[in-house]
């Protein structure tokens, strides 16, 4: 999945740059260069097909197994309550933290029409706003199957929610059965994404074409200004977590700054929290002083259903898109979003980086009211704040485990390991 998250930023710059030389020193062959876009919807159509099936088995295994670990012991139910705050915290920090920066550094509206008309993405449509009692009846789907067909998908979130801590309650048989019906399709879906990122070059290379040929060489600037301001935001919040860790985990600078030096190097090459994991271990219990009855059920149980900058990374990238349209999310819009975002956040956590970017981020837009075909592209340059989201998500992790051992006695450990 990395060589391809390359060939496909490579497909991406290949397809600006010869639309872009289409449209300025061969227009003739714009209409051929039209066919190849062409290719571009086809694969952004085949992509699109598995969000539904994914998002919602994906949720329904998640908050099994999340329901499931909670019973384990005080120390888990503990940690997922933890980790429940800070993923909403996250959220609303995603949130806070775009529109601010969107605001100092708003995109150019003349570049913003270009690069939406260059992957045909429809303008977004704004309807009369629900009434808070509109959206409120609306929560639950009357049809969860008209739900799905109509992309619902706040309303597919509440259902899978509603039906995944229901299935705890089966019998344990008929619950491992009902877990095993919809991670097999889970499973599957995952199979046919990877297929069709097989193509992604190609993909990329055909909606990019189509981005030069509309909107030049302008595009690159869109693509940029997007990849810096996601990594700032993920940066940001990775920054936070490393002071949580020091104010409400009671870590020195130093330590922990030393201790998370190494996670952070591998996280950054592997971009991978399960590769880092670890390392996370080994310095949670040599460089923090962490007890092993903390360390060895906290981090595991972290890397399994916590991932502090997926709501963050995934809002901002919404919002970008929401900002390139032109479109101002209303209050109950926005708190759908944070759900779906929360609900998504656990679903997808273990997924290869571009498949939980499809999977995490198209239910949001439909949350938010907004196409997500633009994703198409920005899935291209997502290797960059990739490694932003995995150094946020490592922190985080060894954060967490910080306060949930903070009441231990660390000079004892010490002098124990001494």
């Amino acid at each position: 999945m990395k060589s391809i998250s390359l060939f496909v930023l490579a497909a991406l710059i290949a397809g600006i740059i010869v639309g872009a030389l289409v449209r300025t020193e061969a227009p003739q062959f714009a209409g051929l260069a039209e066919g190849v876009g062409a290719f571009g919807g086809l694969w952004l159509n085949a992509l699109s097909m598995t969000v539904v099936p994914l998002v919602v088995s994906l949720l329904i295994t998640g908050i099994a197994s999340v329901s499931d670990a909670t019973k384990a012991g005080g120390l888990v139910a503990r940690a997922v309550l933890l980790f429940s705050v800070l993923l909403v915290f996250a959220a609303i920090y995603g949130i806070l933290a775009t529109q601010g920066l969107l605001a100092l550094w708003p995109v150019d509206r003349q570049d913003a029409a270009a690069f939406i008309a260059s992957v045909g993405a429809d303008a977004v449509q704004i309807n009369e706003r629900p009434t808070f009692v509109d959206w409120l009846r609306g929560l639950a789907p009357a049809n969860p199957v008209s739900a799905a067909a109509n992309n619902q998908i706040l309303q597919l979130v509440v259902f899978a929610v509603f039906f995944g801590f229901a299935a705890t309650r089966t019998p344990p048989a008929m619950r491992d059965q009902l877990v095993g019906f919809f991670r097999a399709v889970s499973e599957t879906m995952i199979i046919i994404v990877r297929w069709i990122l097989l193509a992604g070059p190609l993909g990329v290379f055909a909606l990019a074409l189509g981005v030069g040929l509309r909107a030049g060489f302008g595009a690159v600037e869109t693509l940029v200004q997007y990849v810096l301001i996601v990594s700032a935001v993920t940066l940001s919040v990775t920054l936070i977590a490393w002071a949580i860790a020091i104010v409400f985990g009671r870590q020195p600078i130093g330590r922990f700054t030393a201790a998370a030096a190494p996670v952070w190097a591998i996280a950054a090459s592997t971009q991978s929290s399960l590769a880092s994991l670890p390392a996370m271990l080994d310095a949670a219990l040599r460089g923090l002083r962490i007890p092993a009855h903390v360390a060895d059920v906290t981090l595991p149980l972290a890397v399994a259903v916590f991932r502090f900058t997926s709501p963050v990374a995934n809002l901002a990238v919404c919002f970008f898109v929401a900002h390139l349209y032109g479109y101002e999310p209303s209050m109950m819009e926005v708190v759908g979003a944070i759900v779906v975002a929360f609900g998504v956040s656990v679903g997808s956590v273990g997924l290869p980086g571009q498949i939980s970017f499809v999977a995490s981020i198209a239910p949001i837009c439909m949350a938010l009211g907004v196409p997500f075909e633009l994703l198409g592209i920005l899935i291209a340059v997502e290797v960059i704040p990739d490694i932003f989201r995995t150094l946020g998500n490592v922190t985080g992790d060894l954060a967490a485990t910080s306060v949930l051992s903070r009441n231990e006695n660390r000079d004892e450990l010490d002098e124990a390991s001494g």
